[in-house]
């Protein structure tokens, strides 16, 4: 054998060894997002903190609205386990979950003297008497997302009061609580800024002579850029494996940067939209179609080996979808009122920067040292990418409650 042969045999060598570590490893990132989607992804409903509003009337009464999952307070599982899967009586939610309004409003009957005793509602330190004026319980619906419900409580409150302060006990979950001062004869409407309350304390004191106090701008637009970042690290599994579809396809910059441009424009323009009433679409129709995109994604990096402008059209398309997807989690937290735009835009900052995070992961692990091998597209893009339609598929069936 020829030196010159020789040496290309062990060049060969070293380059296949050279690529298994960061390959391997993106390998087992999309295994245990495998593991994390069938281990949990039937039925399973994330936790979420209880969101309260709380209005002190100027006619001398104060309202509170407990925007919480009835089925988890009944079960007990709160913030302690990332979905309701995790929890040792998973079943007996699922059960719940499926009942009428009706029948879970009479099951949340013999709940309702320890509810009452374990939340308080302190005015300038004195505990105020509160009542459950009604609870509003919505029909099982869509059962892939927590069904909403909101329970109503009522108490005197003293014209004197100039603080409140709110306990939601750690175990019912976590919760994020907001005050109002509330003139309706005069048409004045003062809100105070959420506080989110993730241990067993009580929230900080709301004054109720000050609410028109704003905090600083810079601390609304870190909130809302908090709120946009962790929806998609590390809790947005779906956005996850789109974005690790997109790079997939190529790890080159160019036609990564046009596909990324392309679901961007499209996902703030549904997000503007839906948070300002114009359109939105139903869980139940947008929820399916997010993961179908997934799987749309993993299949044409599977069968297309050149950006077409049809994908970047469909890419638009699958931004529209995606857009729906992040004003859900958007409207559940609320606008910073009076601050509709910044609102909105840093929240779709912090998706942006989420979504960097993943792109430079796997262009630090696999990209950038591999993106240009001959055999990049056999031994990443493929297999990777039909790991990625097998779980998208699943979790379509699964989201149209066919399993």
């Amino acid at each position: 054998m020829s030196g010159k042969s020789l040496t290309a045999q062990r060049a060969a060598m070293g380059e296949a060894i050279g690529w298994r570590k960061p390959v391997v490893c993106l390998y087992a990132v999309l295994l245990l997002l495998a593991a994390v989607l069938f281990t949990n992804g039937a039925r399973a409903d994330v936790v979420k903190p209880a969101l309260i509003e709380i209005s002190a009337d100027v006619r001398g009464v104060v309202r509170i609205e407990v925007r919480a999952s009835v089925e988890a307070l009944l079960t007990g599982i709160n913030a302690r386990f990332k979905n309701t899967k995790q929890a040792p009586n998973s079943a007996q939610y699922d059960a719940l979950r499926v009942l009428s309004a009706a029948a879970l409003r009479e099951q949340f009957n013999s709940f309702e003297q320890r509810f009452l005793s374990e939340i308080f509602l302190k005015g300038d330190g004195k505990r105020i008497k509160l009542r459950i004026s009604s609870v509003k319980i919505a029909a099982p619906g869509y059962t892939k997302v927590p069904r909403a419900s909101i329970i109503f409580l009522e108490g005197p409150l003293d014209r004197a009061t100039s603080k409140l302060q709110f306990y939601y006990p750690a175990l019912f979950g976590q919760s994020a609580v907001r005050v109002r001062q509330v003139d309706e004869q005069a048409s004045k409407w003062h809100w105070s800024e959420w506080q989110w309350i993730r241990t067993d304390v009580a929230s900080q004191q709301f004054s109720l002579a000050e609410l028109f106090t704003r905090r600083p701008m810079s601390e609304v637009i870190a909130s809302y850029i908090k709120l946009g970042y962790v929806h998609i690290l590390p809790r947005g599994l779906d956005h996850i494996l789109f974005i690790m579809g997109l790079f997939l396809f190529s790890p080159k910059l160019r036609p990564l940067l046009w596909q990324v441009t392309m679901f961007t424009l499209a996902h703030t323009l549904t997000l503007g939209l839906s948070m300002a009433g114009v359109f939105s679409l139903p869980s139940r129709i947008v929820e399916p179609l997010i993961a179908a995109s997934i799987a749309y994604v993993g299949i044409e990096n599977i069968r297309s080996k050149t950006l077409a402008n049809s994908r970047l059209a469909l890419g638009f398309a699958f931004g529209l979808l995606h857009g729906q997807g992040f004003a859900s989690v958007l409207a559940d937290f609320g606008m910073e009122r009076g601050a509709f735009m910044t609102s909105l835009i840093s929240f779709n900052v912090g998706v942006e920067l989420g979504q960097l995070t993943i792109l430079a992961a796997c262009f630090g692990l696999v990209g950038f040292w591999f993106g240009e091998k001959s055999w990049y597209r056999n031994v990443v893009t493929i297999p990777a990418s039909a790991v990625i339609v097998v779980m998208a598929l699943y979790w379509t069936i699964e989201r149209l409650e066919l399993i």
